[in-house]
Protein backbone atom coordinates (compact mmCIF):
# COMPACT_ATOMS: atom_id res chain seq x y z
CA UNK A 1 0.00 0.00 0.00
CA UNK A 2 1.30 3.47 -0.85
CA UNK A 3 2.03 5.26 2.44
CA UNK A 4 0.15 8.29 1.12
CA UNK A 5 -2.92 6.08 0.74
CA UNK A 6 -3.34 4.55 4.18
CA UNK A 7 -7.10 4.37 3.69
CA UNK A 8 -7.45 3.33 0.05
CA UNK A 9 -11.08 2.23 0.18
CA UNK A 10 -14.36 3.05 1.81
CA UNK A 11 -14.63 -0.60 2.91
CA UNK A 12 -11.39 -0.32 4.91
CA UNK A 13 -12.59 2.93 6.50
CA UNK A 14 -15.90 1.34 7.50
CA UNK A 15 -13.99 -1.60 8.99
CA UNK A 16 -11.76 0.71 11.07
CA UNK A 17 -14.72 2.79 12.25
CA UNK A 18 -16.55 -0.37 13.32
CA UNK A 19 -13.44 -1.71 15.10
CA UNK A 20 -13.21 1.54 17.08
CA UNK A 21 -16.92 1.26 17.95
CA UNK A 22 -16.49 -2.35 19.07
CA UNK A 23 -13.52 -1.47 21.26
CA UNK A 24 -15.57 1.19 23.04
CA UNK A 25 -18.66 -1.00 23.38
CA UNK A 26 -16.67 -3.89 24.84
CA UNK A 27 -14.64 -1.62 27.11
CA UNK A 28 -11.37 -2.81 25.55
CA UNK A 29 -9.15 -0.04 26.86
CA UNK A 30 -5.97 -1.54 25.41
CA UNK A 31 -7.50 -1.76 21.92
CA UNK A 32 -8.48 1.91 22.05
CA UNK A 33 -5.18 3.11 23.51
CA UNK A 34 -2.96 1.03 21.21
CA UNK A 35 -4.78 2.20 18.08
CA UNK A 36 -3.14 5.59 18.70
CA UNK A 37 0.47 6.69 18.31
CA UNK A 38 2.59 6.95 21.44
CA UNK A 39 2.41 10.77 21.22
CA UNK A 40 -1.14 11.06 19.85
CA UNK A 41 -2.96 14.37 20.32
CA UNK A 42 -6.61 14.24 21.34
CA UNK A 43 -9.15 16.95 21.96
CA UNK A 44 -12.35 15.61 23.47
CA UNK A 45 -14.72 18.52 23.94
CA UNK A 46 -12.75 20.74 26.38
CA UNK A 47 -10.15 18.13 27.36
CA UNK A 48 -6.74 18.21 25.69
CA UNK A 49 -4.95 14.88 25.93
CA UNK A 50 -1.42 14.01 24.79
CA UNK A 51 -0.10 10.50 24.49
CA UNK A 52 -1.24 7.01 25.29
CA UNK A 53 -0.94 7.25 29.06
CA UNK A 54 -3.15 10.34 29.22
CA UNK A 55 -5.61 8.63 26.86
CA UNK A 56 -5.70 5.61 29.19
CA UNK A 57 -6.28 7.81 32.26
CA UNK A 58 -8.94 9.90 30.51
CA UNK A 59 -10.89 6.89 29.22
CA UNK A 60 -10.67 5.01 32.53
CA UNK A 61 -12.23 7.99 34.31
CA UNK A 62 -14.82 8.56 31.57
CA UNK A 63 -15.89 4.92 31.39
CA UNK A 64 -16.32 4.69 35.18
CA UNK A 65 -18.80 7.57 34.94
CA UNK A 66 -20.64 6.30 31.84
CA UNK A 67 -22.47 3.20 33.07
CA UNK A 68 -24.05 0.83 30.49
CA UNK A 69 -22.37 2.80 27.71
CA UNK A 70 -23.31 1.98 24.11
CA UNK A 71 -22.15 3.78 20.98
CA UNK A 72 -22.77 3.63 17.24
CA UNK A 73 -20.16 5.12 14.89
CA UNK A 74 -20.90 5.92 11.27
CA UNK A 75 -18.39 6.87 8.58
CA UNK A 76 -19.14 10.36 7.29
CA UNK A 77 -16.18 11.14 5.01
CA UNK A 78 -12.62 10.00 4.36
CA UNK A 79 -9.44 10.77 2.48
CA UNK A 80 -6.13 8.96 2.27
CA UNK A 81 -5.10 9.84 5.84
CA UNK A 82 -8.19 11.25 7.51
CA UNK A 83 -11.59 9.96 8.59
CA UNK A 84 -14.63 11.89 9.78
CA UNK A 85 -17.32 10.02 11.69
CA UNK A 86 -20.54 10.90 13.38
CA UNK A 87 -21.66 9.00 16.44
CA UNK A 88 -24.32 8.70 19.06
CA UNK A 89 -23.97 7.06 22.43
CA UNK A 90 -26.16 6.48 25.43
CA UNK A 91 -25.24 5.82 29.04
CA UNK A 92 -26.49 6.39 32.55
CA UNK A 93 -24.73 7.96 35.47
CA UNK A 94 -24.57 6.61 39.02
CA UNK A 95 -27.79 8.44 39.94
CA UNK A 96 -29.68 6.53 37.21
CA UNK A 97 -30.08 9.45 34.80
CA UNK A 98 -29.76 8.42 31.14
CA UNK A 99 -27.94 10.60 28.61
CA UNK A 100 -27.67 10.66 24.84
CA UNK A 101 -24.63 12.14 23.13
CA UNK A 102 -24.46 13.29 19.52
CA UNK A 103 -21.04 14.02 18.12
CA UNK A 104 -18.47 14.09 15.38
CA UNK A 105 -14.88 12.90 15.41
CA UNK A 106 -11.99 13.53 13.04
CA UNK A 107 -9.09 11.08 13.00
CA UNK A 108 -5.73 11.52 11.28
CA UNK A 109 -3.46 8.51 10.69
CA UNK A 110 0.33 8.36 10.65
CA UNK A 111 2.42 6.33 8.18
CA UNK A 112 1.94 3.13 10.22
CA UNK A 113 -1.87 3.36 10.27
CA UNK A 114 -2.20 4.53 13.88
CA UNK A 115 -4.27 7.55 14.87
CA UNK A 116 -1.97 10.51 15.46
CA UNK A 117 -4.65 13.16 16.02
CA UNK A 118 -8.27 12.84 17.14
CA UNK A 119 -10.71 15.70 17.61
CA UNK A 120 -14.17 15.24 19.11
CA UNK A 121 -17.05 17.68 19.28
CA UNK A 122 -20.13 16.42 21.11
CA UNK A 123 -23.27 17.46 22.91
CA UNK A 124 -25.05 15.41 25.53
CA UNK A 125 -28.44 15.79 27.08
CA UNK A 126 -30.51 13.80 29.57
CA UNK A 127 -33.16 11.44 28.24
CA UNK A 128 -35.80 9.26 29.87
CA UNK A 129 -35.15 5.54 29.94
CA UNK A 130 -38.03 4.90 27.53
CA UNK A 131 -36.39 7.25 24.97
CA UNK A 132 -33.29 5.09 24.66
CA UNK A 133 -32.56 3.84 21.14
CA UNK A 134 -29.37 1.85 21.76
CA UNK A 135 -30.73 -1.24 23.51
CA UNK A 136 -28.63 -4.25 22.56
CA UNK A 137 -27.03 -6.32 25.37
CA UNK A 138 -23.78 -4.79 26.66
CA UNK A 139 -20.87 -5.52 24.35
CA UNK A 140 -20.34 -5.14 20.62
CA UNK A 141 -23.36 -3.97 18.62
CA UNK A 142 -24.94 -6.92 16.79
CA UNK A 143 -24.31 -6.92 13.02
CA UNK A 144 -28.05 -6.70 12.29
CA UNK A 145 -28.69 -3.78 14.68
CA UNK A 146 -29.91 -0.63 12.86
CA UNK A 147 -27.46 2.13 11.92
CA UNK A 148 -27.69 5.72 13.13
CA UNK A 149 -29.50 6.69 9.93
CA UNK A 150 -31.94 3.78 10.30
CA UNK A 151 -32.61 4.80 13.91
CA UNK A 152 -33.21 8.40 12.87
CA UNK A 153 -30.35 9.66 15.03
Amino acid sequence: MNKNELLPSEALCVKRVRAAENARNTGDLDAVVLSNTFDCQWRNRVDFIWGREQIRTFLSRKWRREIEHRVINELWAWSSRRVAIRFSCEFRDDSGTWFRVYGNENWEYDDTGLVSRRFTGANEHPIHEHERALRWPLGARPADYPSLAELGL
